[in-house]
């Protein structure tokens, strides 16, 4: 009769979890934001400023190590680094949720990068955010947070 009761209870407590889950809906433009957000990193990559810079909205904001930059001082600054890096250390990225409602979108993932830059080793976990906007030359990353911790040698 205990083993009733119990499977009973855990019936109950799986019904009541399930019914308090509501799905997600797709995002209606997924592909072409997930595009997006890809065709950025490819073009860090490769080095290509001109690509990266018009992917990036115009009053786009960057967040990165407790620091905020707008586009501008990232297109002066930081954004040579970031392809530096880009270049020097594989990065690999897990699966990207994307979300959207109507012209604003956001994107986020988690990765990992190893490698060597600037004579020290890199051995980090990543995670992104992006906002995006719907415009007339397609979708534009409004702001980016990253944000990244170092593993230690010998840890997972």
């Amino acid at each position: 009769m205990r083993g009733c009761a119990a499977l009973l209870c855990v019936i109950i407590a799986l019904a009541v979890l399930g019914s308090c889950r509501r799905p997600i809906p797709t995002a209606p433009d997924r592909e072409a934001i997930a595009n997006t957000v890809s065709a950025f990193h490819e073009a860090l990559a490769k080095g290509d400023r001109g690509a990266v810079l018009n992917l990036l909205a115009p009053d786009a904001q960057i967040l990165e190590s407790g620091h905020s930059e707008t586009r501008a001082e990232y297109e002066g600054g930081h954004l040579k680094s970031d392809i530096e890096f880009a270049q020097a250390v594989p990065s690999t990225r897990g699966a990207m949720i994307v979300r959207q409602e109507g012209a604003i979108a956001w994107t986020t993932s988690t990765g990992r990068s190893t490698g060597r830059f600037q004579s020290r080793e890199v051995n980090a976990e990543n995670a992104e955010l992006m906002l995006l906007a719907k415009t007339e030359n397609g979708w534009r990353i409004r702001a980016i947070h990253w944000s990244s911790h170092s593993q230690v040698a010998g840890g997972p």
